[in-house]
């Protein structure tokens, strides 16, 4: 037997749990009434509820099934059993057979042994997990995805319960730290260069709904309309008034931010919620967790940054909703004010006075996301993936943001304070600095040119193309715009993306790279297994080959939209010949199928492979007959080569490509290329950054492709070269045997007066 996914039963299940959080009792009864109107509706045996406590201790607080005694007396670690895990990891869970789980962790005081499926879902609120919502059945019980989405939306409603203190008291929930008004420095990730300081000012967007559930629907739609349009305004309003020159990249940020604000995707999945049953506040949550949800599962930190930009709309959805003003009172902004938030949006920076704002400091985010650009731009230093900050600050607390080194330093003394107050004073030479070499030349010393190109994933990016003297974009990740709708874009829908970056790159070359989806990319349309290794999975190259009507559609999009203009076409995740050779296949016959109508086709057409796989680099003689240009994709490419997860903190900066074994591997890629006469460039993360970038010249490397927001210090290490006595050095280095040498090439840059 099933329960229904009707939207009047979930209405009614709503309505039911909402009488019993506004009725007469206590809240453990409140809360003992509630599990068991959830396991009627959800024809479940069990349902119960955990809450978490301090100490990341997950404690039983409620069960419709399970032993009564249990109740408050088991408790669960964070990732500890079936429960712990869906706490730890934030995701829901269905299994049919839960028992012969490997994470099944038995506890006998509960009178679960009889029990052999389950489904749970974390209790979320404002992405921190308060609990999990657990059913169990007797019966392998295969649960449908419409149950599951019934199950975390009655999860989003308790949440509210959860967080209003009546079942654990708010102050249990804050980190104790005995250090609290110390001085203290704590690390974090550098996301954005520069030293700032000021006093923090805490920026968390908090709503406390007062009503989850709602009678009428209709009157609810309305009111998400007229919030909706109320919050278009006020941003056409916001970027009409940007302190920006019109059509600059900050203005670019923004429009794509108003992109996102205007997806009638978005938009539709709240009326959704609304029609299961909720207000529409309650519905702007609910899909603010599913999108955090889903999301939280890419490891692609560019990718995962792009939900921040959700969450900013969410935020501002709900102000217009709720009738409230900005969570922060600018009139009360410090002189010199340091932002303190868990993550944020690019429109919340700008609603900072930029006059005041000397730095932000996040909890999570990466150095991709919206906001980190554009604080870039700002030359705003940013810290970020700094734990426990905002259960160590408070408002008013003098800190130190130090971007340059990835660290945060709270209420400094005053010897600290006067030493980087003195480097404060150097780094505004040194962005000056910066900014000047953007435009000018990447030439070494000896007269060797370098082409710089960026990476781009999305318009915005596209836009620092004519800001500064570069060569084009070496790589455009075209899955964005897959990833961002909720439906797949048909061929016109491509076509036009695809002109606009035409349009922005302003006849500067663009190599645009085939969809890289699959594997921890998934696309919110399909339906897509769960994969133990996503990285080396069902992804890019190979859903291309396993769907070709996918890559088909795309290479008809791309040969369209680049009609008299030279095309540039690159396969990612390619791990042999015959693969690139499907594709050029696939790519022939589209091109065939354009000509035959007539269409105005490329002036040019370049085929390329993005060499990321380290089996392709055993077949390079091979391949390069084949291609017209090699990219190296350094973050995989590396991933594989030392069977070290990039995206696994404890792997991080275990294994060094500034080391020996990576620059045999790169200089034999490099004579490969050079006998086939075939371009070769780089276009990972190794790219971009000085020390790095100066060691690939060195090897041989003529074509780079950077983020955007290295271009600066690259051209400033590129313009301080000299190249042949680097190559001689390099050349001494090939057959040692060491771990890294990145101490010794450290000390050879800064002999040799190169900004490194």
């Amino acid at each position: 037997m099933r329960a229904t996914s009707n939207p009047k039963t979930l209405r009614r299940l709503l309505s039911r749990i909402r009488d019993v959080m506004a009725g007469t009792g206590t809240a453990q009864a409140r809360l003992d009434l509630i599990v068991s109107a959830i396991a009627g509706d959800m024809v479940a045996e069990v349902c119960s509820i955990y809450v978490l406590r301090p100490g990341e201790v997950l404690e039983l607080f409620a069960t419709e099934g399970l032993k009564a005694t249990a109740v408050h007396q088991t408790r669960l670690r964070i990732g500890e059993g079936l429960v712990g895990n869906i706490a730890a990891q934030a995701q829901p869970l269905a299994l049919a057979d839960a028992q012969s789980h490997p994470q099944f962790a038995f506890r006998p005081e509960t009178g679960e042994e009889i029990y052999q499926s389950l489904m749970g879902v974390p209790i979320l609120r404002d992405g921190r997990v308060l609990g999990v919502l657990v059913v169990q059945n007797r019966t392998h019980r295969r649960y449908t995805d419409e149950e599951l989405e019934v199950l975390q939306t009655v999860a989003m409603v308790l949440a509210e319960m959860v967080a209003g203190g009546e079942l654990v008291n708010r102050d249990e929930l804050l980190h104790a730290d005995s250090n609290a008004l110390l001085p203290s420095r704590i690390a974090g990730t550098k996301f954005g260069d520069g030293i700032g300081i000021g006093a923090a000012v805490l920026h968390q967007p908090q709503f406390v709904l007062s009503k989850t559930v709602a009678d009428d629907p209709v009157s609810e739609r309305k009111r998400l309309h007229n919030a909706l349009s109320d919050m278009h305004g006020a941003l056409d309003k916001m970027l009409s008034a940007a302190p920006f020159k019109a059509g600059g990249e900050h203005a670019e940020i923004l429009e794509a931010y108003r992109m996102f604000a205007l997806d009638t995707g978005w938009a539709s999945r709240i009326e959704e919620a609304i029609d299961s049953g909720l207000t529409a506040e309650a519905a702007v949550q609910k899909v603010r967790n599913d999108i955090r949800t889903r999301m939280s599962q890419v490891a692609d930190d560019y990718l995962r940054e792009r939900v921040q930009d959700f969450e900013d709309l969410a935020n501002r959805l709900m102000q217009h909703l709720m009738g409230v003003p900005n969570v922060f009172d600018k009139a009360r902004l410090p002189e010199n004010a340091v932002v303190v938030a868990r993550t944020m949006g690019p429109a919340e920076l700008l609603d900072y006075d930029r006059e005041r704002l000397r730095g932000v400091v996040l909890a999570e985010g990466s150095a991709t996301s919206h906001v980190v650009i554009l604080a870039s731009a700002l030359n705003i230093p940013v810290v970020g993936r700094v734990k426990a900050i905002l259960e160590r600050v408070g408002d008013g607390d003098q800190i130190i943001v130090d971007g340059d080194n990835g660290q945060v330093f709270l209420r400094p003394d005053q010897d600290v304070l006067e030493a980087f107050n003195e480097s404060q004073a150097q780094q505004a030479d040194r962005q000056a600095y910066y900014a000047e070499v953007r435009n000018e030349p990447a030439v070494t010393r000896d007269g060797t040119r370098i082409g710089v190109q960026i990476n781009a994933g999305l318009l915005l990016d596209v836009g620092h193309v004519k800001e500064s003297d570069l060569d084009g974009i070496g790589l455009y990740r075209t899955e964005i715009p897959f990833m961002v709708r909720q439906h797949y874009p048909d061929v016109p829908e491509q076509v036009e993306f695809y002109r606009k970056v035409y349009e922005l790159a302003a006849g500067k070359p663009v190599t645009f790279r085939t969809l890289d989806v699959g594997g921890d990319k998934i696309l919110p349309y399909w339906d897509s297994a769960e994969e133990e290794n996503p990285a080396m999975g069902w992804r890019a190259m190979r859903v291309a080959l396993d769907r070709p009507a996918l890559l088909r559609q795309q290479i008809r999009a791309l040969v369209r939209a680049a009609a008299g203009q030279d095309l540039r076409v690159m396969f990612p995740m390619v791990a042999e010949v015959a693969e690139f050779r499907k594709g050029r296949q696939l790519f022939e016959m589209e091109y065939a199928r354009a000509q035959a109508a007539g269409a105005v086709l490329p002036r040019s057409v370049a085929l390329g492979v993005m060499l990321e796989v380290p089996s392709l680099v055993f077949q390079l003689p091979a391949l390069l007959n084949d291609v017209d240009f090699v990219s190296v994709g350094s973050n995989d490419l590396f991933q594989f080569l030392f069977a070290s997860d990039r995206g696994n903190p404890q792997m991080s900066g275990r294994y060094d490509p500034l080391s020996p074994l990576v620059f045999r591997l790169l200089t034999q890629v490099l004579a490969d290329c050079r006998a086939a006469d075939v371009p070769v460039a780089v276009c990972g993360e190794m790219a971009s950054r000085p020390l790095e970038a100066m060691t690939l010249i060195g090897l041989g490397f003529r074509a780079l492709s950077i983020s955007p927001s290295t271009v600066g210090p690259i051209k400033a290490m590129i313009r301080s070269l000299p190249v042949p006595p680097l190559q001689a050095f390099l050349d001494s280095l090939l057959d040692g045997p060491q771990h890294s040498v990145r101490e010794t090439l450290k000390a050879y840059a800064r002999d040799h007066g190169i900004e490194a």
